[in-house]
Formats: C-alpha cells, structure tokens, sequence
C-alpha cells in the first residue's frame, strides 16, 4: 500500500510541473508578442527600382559592334566606399553579347546630375566621374568578367565623397567608342548573334542598392538601304551675242563686255573656253594678246579677261552663292588681258551654284593700222567634267 501511494503522488507531481512549465512557456509567448507589437520596428532593407531606364545602342544589328549609352535614375543614389554598379549584359541568355577583353575603363565614361530629378528626359549631367583600373579616393574602378559579360564600377575609397551620386541622381554610362571623357573608347560590346529578332535583357545591379532591367531587341538588319539617282546638269547661256566696239582709235582704248552664267553639279566642275579668231578685215588683222598684259594705247592689241579692271574701267568679278566658278589662268589677273584661241577662261574644280562672270574686251591700234570694217565670231564652249 506505500508503494502504491507513492506512485500516486510522484503521478501527481509530475502532472503539476507540466502545467507549471506550460504556463511559464505561455507567459513567454505573450511577453514577446507584446515587445513586438510595442516594441521597436524591425528594420528590412528592401533593393528600390531603378527609374527612367534606357539603353541607346548605336547599332541593333545581330552580330556587330555597338556602342551603348545606358540612362538610369537611382531613388537610393551610390557613392559609398562599399558601392558598387554592376551592368550584366548576358542576363537569362547564357552567352549572347560579347564583352571584349581588352575594354576597360578608357571605353567608359560616367556621368551624373546633381540628384533630386523626377525624370531623365533633358536633364543635364553636370558631373563627369574619374574612373580608373581600380578605385582610388578620387575615381570608380572598372573592372570586366568576360565570362558572365558583366561590368562593374566600385565607388571612390572616401565613400560620400566628390564622386557621390545622390539620390535621384540621373545616371549616364556611355560604353564604347562614345566615350571620350579622358580617352576615346576603341572596344564595342559585340551583339548576339541571331536568326530572328529576339530580345535581351540587361540587368543593372550591384551593392548600392537599387536594381532594375533594360529590354533591349537585337533584329538581323537594323539599316534600310536607300538609292537615289541625281541627273547630270550643266546650264549655260550669253546676255548677249554681238558686242560693238564701233570706230577704233590709236588715241585711246577701245572697250566692250557680256556675261556667261554657268552651273553645274559634275564632281570635277565645268571650264569655259573661247574659240576663233582676232579682229580681221580681208587680209588685215589686230593682233591678238598671245600674253596676258596690259592695255596699250597706240599699239595694236585684242584681248580679253574675266575680271574688274580699273584701266581700262571694264568688267566684273564673277559672282553668286558659294560655291562658284572664277576666271582661268592667263584671264585671271585685273587690268591685263589676253587672247589664245581654245583656251579656258572660266573654270571651276567641282560643282558650283549660279555663277554670274563678265567677259570683258579691249581693241587698241596704231595710227599704221589699216582701215575697214573689222569682224570675228568667237564661240564658247562650256563643258561638265563628270
């Protein structure tokens, strides 16, 4: 009968303990449920979105060499010592772009504004960062994993430095041969290779805090091949054709003008040439200016020029909208005159608009200078050298 007491009682203890340790594990229950309820928040750090995000490649081609030039705007901004920026071109396509070896931090330029902007569209990037192999107080450092194809800039060792980027800062990072801020890039990020328009993402990331993806598509051919044809053109016409000295005279000179206007659109230009003889009556003649000189009163002399004489007062410089044509060698220099015939007297060496020039005229002769009536017919000739 002891016995059998004493089991009751150590049943009953044990009974009481239980109850006891349940209720002391309830009370802690409680205890912490109200410390979190009243309590100080628990503080989760969550990664923000990126914002206004763009990528404007230079090429969309599969298969070719593009630069890009990638805007983004951080809520959270970047600059701390432990920050970095990773751009991963390949993301969820396994090998796709192909980001050279040899790129580095001279085919990188990065640039910010000065923070609290609520877009990206004509916002100025005031700031233009250092960047170097590694960083430095004053620089980011660019490195280059060829095998993930991703890029990554590691913040300025000063943490919230000069280089900081505050939040809401607009972000510009030109990649390739776009980037000239301390040296001009010559390394592009070579694009997928495809059989149809396909697009890729790439994944902006890193330790600073905010993510966010580019959707950008890579299509077979991203030019359009346009053909035009422009037709060959030549226009030339004479204000006149006739020009009269009237009676000559071995005491003064004798003058006269027209104009020739010219155009043409041939690469190598046009030249203009006069052909034909010097004055002559039967078998008498004025002699003709086989060099170019000046007037000579009393001397028998016919020649002409392209240009604004002062002695004799005659002429014109040639004239219109640049470009234009101008008077030839030998036809070129003011107040001396000269005729050879199928020589060129106005020329141009590629295409001119309108061009206006004066041919001007002089006779002179000598008191032994036979009488009669004295004629020529010259012709010109303009011709387009295509």
């Amino acid at each position: 009968m002891k016995a059998k007491s004493q089991m009751k009682y150590e049943h009953y203890s044990m009974r009481h303990i239980t109850r006891k340790t349940r209720t002391i594990i309830s009370l802690g229950v409680i205890l912490s449920l109200i410390a979190i309820l009243f309590g100080p928040p628990l503080q989760v750090a969550f990664a923000a979105d990126l914002l206004n995000k763009s990528d404007t490649m230079s090429s969309l081609k599969d298969n070719t060499a593009s630069d890009h030039t990638i805007v983004f705007r951080t809520p959270t901004g970047a600059g701390d010592s432990t920050d970095t920026i990773t751009v991963e071109f390949d993301k969820g396509a396994g090998t796709a772009f192909t980001v050279p070896g040899a790129l580095d931090f001279t085919d990188l330029d990065l640039a910010h504004s000065a923070g609290g902007q609520t877009s990206c569209s004509g916002v100025t990037f005031s700031n233009d960062e250092t960047l170097a192999a590694t960083a430095s107080a004053t620089a980011w450092g660019v490195s280059v994993n060829t095998t993930t194809d991703t890029i990554t800039l590691t913040a300025p060792t000063d943490g919230v430095g000069v280089a900081a980027i505050a939040g809401n800062a607009c972000v510009r990072m030109r990649i390739g041969t776009n980037a000239t801020t301390g040296a001009t890039g010559d390394q592009q990020i070579t694009n997928p290779d495809i059989t149809g328009a396909t697009n890729y993402t790439i994944a902006i990331a890193g330790t600073f805090g905010d993510v966010g993806d580019i959707v950008v598509q890579i299509i077979l051919d991203d030019q359009v091949a346009v053909s035009a044809t422009v037709a060959e053109a030549l226009t030339f016409s004479l204000s006149t054709n006739s020009v009269a000295f009237g009676t000559l005279s071995s005491a003064a000179v004798t003058t006269g003008s027209h104009t020739v206007t010219l155009a043409t659109n041939a690469a190598s230009g046009l030249t203009l040439t006069v052909s034909g003889s010097t004055l002559t009556s039967g078998s008498n003649t004025i002699t003709a200016m086989s060099t170019a000189a000046a007037s000579s009163v009393g001397t028998e002399q016919f020649g002409i020029n392209a240009k604004d004489n002062a002695t004799p007062n005659v002429g014109a410089e040639c004239s219109g909208t640049s470009p234009i044509a101008a008077a030839a060698t030998g036809y070129s220099t003011v107040d001396n005159f000269k005729f050879v015939s199928g020589e060129t007297v106005i020329s141009s060496s590629s295409g001119i608009n309108s061009t206006t020039c004066t041919i001007s005229y002089i006779a002179n002769i000598s008191a032994a200078t036979e009488a009669g009536s004295y004629t020529t017919t010259l012709t010109y000739n303009a011709t387009s050298n295509f």
